[in-house]
C-alpha cells in the first residue's frame, strides 16, 4: 500500500476513534439493561445494536424471561445474561438451533408488562430515509394500502417452496479498526452487494454481503486484507472517505421539526420530509447518521459552504434484473439477470412470525418512486386509536420510504424504509424492506412482470 493510502486510512482511523460514543451511553439511554446482557433475536442471533429509548418496552413472557417487545407486540429480543461485557460476545456463543426451538417471539400472550411510566415512547428518531440523487417521481396508479400489515397468507403447497440457497462462507473478520471496516463496506456497496448502512462496524449484513459477492464472482474475498480492499477501491472510485461541501439547498430542506408517532398526526403533515440536514446527508451517502456526526465532530451541518467528511459510495449499479429472490432465512434479497447471473444483493427485513411474507413465486406489478401511503385498519393492523382510512403524503419518513415495488400478491411489495439502520436486524410486517438507496437501485433495474421468489 502506498504511503498516501496508509496515511489516509490511519488519519481516518484516528478521527473515528476520537469521535466514537461508548456503548455504555446507549445502555444508559435504555435505562434497564445490565452490563452483561446479551439480546437474542427470535431467530437465535445476537442483536448487534442496542435499542434506544422508546423503541421497545420490557416485558416478561410466560416463562419469566425478560423480553423486548415493539409497538406491534412482536418480540424483538430476549434478554440473556453472559457474565461478560456485551461487546465481547461472539455469534458462536449462541446456539441458533436451541433458541429457534424455544418458541421465542411466536406468541404475545402471557406477557407481564413491568415497564414504568417513561419507559415507553415512540419509534427511534435517529435514522431515517431520503430519496437518493437522480430519482425521478412517477405517478402511482393507486396508493399502496398499509402494505406492511397483512392477513396471514394461505399455507403454501410443497411445489411452491424453492430450495434454500447455500453460499460460500465468508472468512471470519478479525479485530479491525472502524476505518478498515468502512473500507470493506464501501467496496461491497460499490460492487452492488450492499452491507446496508455504512457505519464502520462489523455485523451480519457485512458477512452476508461478502458471501453474496463470492457467489457472484467465484472469488474468495479476504476481509482481513486491508491492502487488497484498498487496492480494489482504487479501481472503483478511490478511497472510501471523501469531502463534500454543504450547499444552500441542503441547508434549506424542506425539513419538518419531527415525525409524529400517530398516523392521524402523520396524515396532517403536508409531507414526510427529513427532520435534519444530517438525516438527509446520511441517506445521500449511504451512511448511518450517527456515524456522519462521528466523522465530523463539532460541525454545524446547517451552514452552507461547510466542508465535511462523507462516505464515497460510488455509482448506482445498472442493468436489467429478470428474477428476484427474497430469502427469508438469510434476510437478504438477490437480483439475477436473464442469464441467471447474480448481479446484486441487499440486506432485507422480510416478514415476521405473526405477519409472514408470501411463499412461492409472484411478479412485479408496478413500480413507483416517492409514493403516498394509505392506512386502512379494516384490512391491516390498528395503529393507536385510529379506526379510519388515512392518507399519508410522500416523503422519506413515510412508512414505505421513497420506493414502492408492488407485487402481484395484493398489499405486498418491496419498498424503502424510514429506519435504514434496522434493515436486516428486525422484523417487518409482511413486506420486504430495503434501505431507500438499495430499493431505488433495484427498482431501476426491474420491470413489470419481473419474477419474485420467496424462500422460506
Amino acid at each position: 500500500m502506498t504511503f498516501a493510502l496508509r496515511f489516509s486510512i490511519a488519519l481516518f482511523a484516528c478521527a473515528s476513534a476520537l469521535a466514537l460514543t461508548p456503548a455504555a451511553k446507549a445502555q444508559d439511554a435504555f435505562g434497564r439493561l445490565p452490563d452483561n446482557a446479551v439480546l437474542v433475536t427470535p431467530q437465535g442471533e445476537i442483536l448487534d445494536y442496542i435499542p434506544e429509548s422508546g423503541e421497545v418496552r420490557m416485558m416478561r413472557d410466560h416463562r419469566g424471561r425478560t423480553v423486548l417487545v415493539d409497538s406491534w407486540g412482536n418480540i424483538v429480543a430476549t434478554v440473556m445474561g453472559t457474565g461478560r461485557e456485551r461487546n465481547t460476545v461472539r455469534r458462536r456463543d449462541v446456539n441458533r438451533e436451541a433458541y429457534n426451538n424455544q418458541g421465542f417471539g411466536f406468541s404475545d400472550r402471557g406477557y407481564q408488562n413491568f415497564s414504568q411510566p417513561g419507559d415507553v415512547t415512540g419509534s427511534i428518531p435517529d435514522y431515517r430515509d431520503v430519496t437518493p440523487p437522480g430519482v425521478e417521481r412517477q405517478a402511482l396508479p393507486s396508493q399502496p394500502d398499509e402494505n406492511d400489515m397483512v392477513a396471514l397468507p394461505s399455507e403454501p403447497t410443497e411445489d411452491m417452496q424453492p430450495q434454500r440457497q447455500t453460499l460460500p462462507a465468508a472468512t471470519r473478520i478479525g479485530k479491525k479498526s472502524s476505518a478498515e471496516i468502512t473500507a470493506l463496506q464501501v467496496f461491497l456497496d460499490r460492487e452492488g452487494f450492499s452491507p446496508g448502512v455504512i457505519d464502520g462496524k462489523n455485523g451480519s449484513n457485512v458477512t452476508k454481503a461478502i458471501e453474496a459477492w463470492q457467489q457472484a464472482t467465484g472469488e474468495t474475498l479476504d476481509p482481513n486484507n486491508t491492502d487488497d480492499i484498498l487496492e480494489r477501491l482504487r479501481f472503483t472510485g478511490g478511497l472510501p472517505i471523501t469531502t463534500y461541501t454543504i450547499t444552500a439547498a441542503d441547508a434549506a430542506g424542506p425539513y419538518v421539526a419531527s415525525i409524529p408517532e400517530d398516523y392521524a398526526h402523520k396524515a396532517a403533515l403536508p409531507h414526510l420530509s427529513f427532520t435534519a440536514t444530517t438525516e438527509m446527508l446520511g441517506e445521500k451517502f449511504h451512511m448511518d447518521e450517527a456515524y456522519l456526526r462521528e466523522l465530523n465532530p463539532g460541525i454545524d451541518f446547517t451552514i452552507p459552504g461547510t466542508t465535511i467528511k462523507v462516505i464515497n459510495p460510488g455509482e448506482m449499479k445498472k442493468g436489467k434484473v429478470a428474477r428476484i429472490v427474497a430469502d427469508k432465512y438469510r434476510k437478504q434479497v438477490f437480483a439475477y439477470d436473464d442469464a441467471g447471473t447474480l448481479v446484486a444483493a441487499y440486506p432485507a427485513t422480510i416478514g415476521s412470525s405473526d405477519t409472514p411474507s408470501p411463499s412461492g413465486t409472484v411478479q412485479v406489478d408496478r413500480i413507483a418512486f416517492d409514493p403516498g401511503y394509505t392506512y386502512n385498519p379494516k384490512i391491516n393492523f390498528k395503529q393507536g386509536e385510529n379506526d379510519k382510512v388515512l392518507t399519508l403524503q410522500p416523503g422519506p419518513n413515510g412508512p414505505v420510504g421513497t420506493v414502492w415495488i408492488a407485487l402481484s400478491k395484493p398489499t405486498y411489495g418491496i419498498h424503502g424504509t424510514p429506519e435504514p439502520s434496522k434493515i436486516g436486524k428486525t422484523q417487518s410486517h409482511g413486506c420486504v424492506r430495503l434501505t431507500n438507496w438499495d430499493a431505488t437501485e433495484l427498482a431501476k433495474m426491474v420491470s413489470v412482470g419481473t419474477t419474485v421468489e420467496f424462500l422460506d
